[in-house]
């Protein structure tokens, strides 16, 4: 019988991480089945873009993994039973359910709403696709003098802020932060963030915590009235309470809790990757949820899984290190601060046009690396140390 790996989640580290294991597993020994709700990979990372009118293209699960071995389902997950080894879903096809013998968990995350009134009846965001263009045709119904406020003063806040009055100059935009906008930020960059927001003509609510959202107005925790004829919420992100559910160990944030190579301290045939994983970084500190983090997350776990599987060395040391943040303030502008090991801004940082190409490649390089899950393709898979008749791990051809 082959090994059944099941991955849950196709975003940039379900995908990458699925692509991975088809790449340098033998489908001889392994059968990786995908789950995932949505038929496209998501660019989770430009959906602002997205909401702000611009084109983003998407990509069809099923050609990306075209040719790959890799089966998908189409389907939302509603539970898992590790003492059973399965996973419940719910799609086009009805309820089912899989099977797995190791499972890697990428369900990354969704909006927080913090439980503030208002949220979730008046307030947009775009955490996904759907949301994002229901925020795109509500911008595009807005006239002229229309009021937009963003909430949230983290990477996602900045950047939807920032495009957002870069594509539509004759709307009134604004931000609402619980404290600093960019604090984390060097002072240079600070100052270069101010200009930013000083020429795209977003004004700044600092130290501004929305308590109540209403359908033309939100009203902070000191009584002040910001008007708003959309407010887009972007005040941190939540984790699915499935993993909880089933009993994994978990953070209090509901994230999994990994060792070193992103497998669970509580259940040993699972694994996770991306937001969903409570993973220790080289500096003592967990990563944070961020792109950057399900890079170095997804490739731990394939690797650990690959090593487990065919009897190989599983990487436990460092490269668990967080270098920093790329923000994009419009399409003509951006921020590279890079951090040191105890994630402190160091002194300098890269602006301008050549930080906004710096970030469009990585942008392009995560979703061309998703959408080729082929390239570099070895000539030889490595065959499991565990099929029948091999007492150790080989190469097959």
């Amino acid at each position: 019988m082959k090994h059944r790996i099941v991955v849950l989640g196709a975003g940039y580290a379900g995908a990458f991480a699925a692509g991975n294991l088809a790449r340098r597993l033998s489908p001889d020994d392994t059968e990786i089945t995908v789950v995932n709700p949505v038929p496209d990979f998501v660019e989770r990372m430009r959906l602002h873009q997205l909401a702000a009118g611009q084109d983003v293209p998407s990509r069809g699960l099923a050609d990306i993994f075209a040719g790959t071995g890799v089966r998908l389902r189409l389907a939302r997950v509603t539970g898992i039973d590790p003492g059973r080894r399965t996973v419940a879903v719910t799609g086009e096809e009805g309820d089912g359910e899989l099977t797995y013998d190791t499972l890697l968990y990428a369900l990354g995350s969704s909006v927080a709403r913090h439980g503030v009134p208002g949220v979730a009846e008046y307030a947009f965001d775009v955490t996904g696709r759907s949301s994002a263009l229901r925020l795109r045709e509500r911008l595009a119904g807005l006239g002229a003098g229309g009021t937009v406020l963003v909430v949230g003063e983290g990477l996602t806040g900045i950047e939807t802020a920032t495009e957002v009055a870069e594509a539509r100059p004759d709307l009134s935009v604004a931000l609402a932060a619980r404290g600093e906008p960019g604090a984390w930020l060097s002072p240079d960059a600070r100052r270069h963030l101010r200009r930013a927001f000083d020429r795209l003509g977003i004004t700044v609510h600092e130290h501004s915590g929305i308590e109540t959202v209403e359908p033309a107005r939100a009203v902070t925790a000191g009584g002040t009235s910001i008007p708003a004829n959309v407010t887009v919420w972007s005040a941190g992100f939540a984790v699915h309470p499935i993993a909880a559910a089933a009993g994994l160990e978990v953070a209090a944030t509901g994230r999994i809790v990994v060792d070193r190579t992103m497998r669970s301290v509580s259940h040993p045939d699972v694994y996770a990757a991306g937001d969903c994983a409570y993973a220790i970084g080289d500096n003592g500190r967990p990563l944070p949820m961020s792109c950057a983090s399900a890079g170095l997350t997804n490739m731990r776990a394939t690797a650990a899984i690959i090593a487990r599987l065919t009897g190989g060395e599983v990487p436990e040391g460092n490269g668990l290190k967080y270098h920093g943040n790329h923000i994009s303030l419009g399409r003509r502008d951006a921020i590279i601060q890079v951090v040191d090991g105890d994630v402190r801004p160091k002194s300098w940082y890269l602006g301008g046009r050549t930080a906004a190409r710096l970030k469009a490649g990585v942008l392009q390089g995560a979703g061309w690396g998703v959408a080729h899950p082929t390239f570099g393709l070895p000539k030889r898979k490595r065959r499991l140390a565990t099929a029948p008749g091999r007492a150790g791990a080989r190469v097959a051809a």
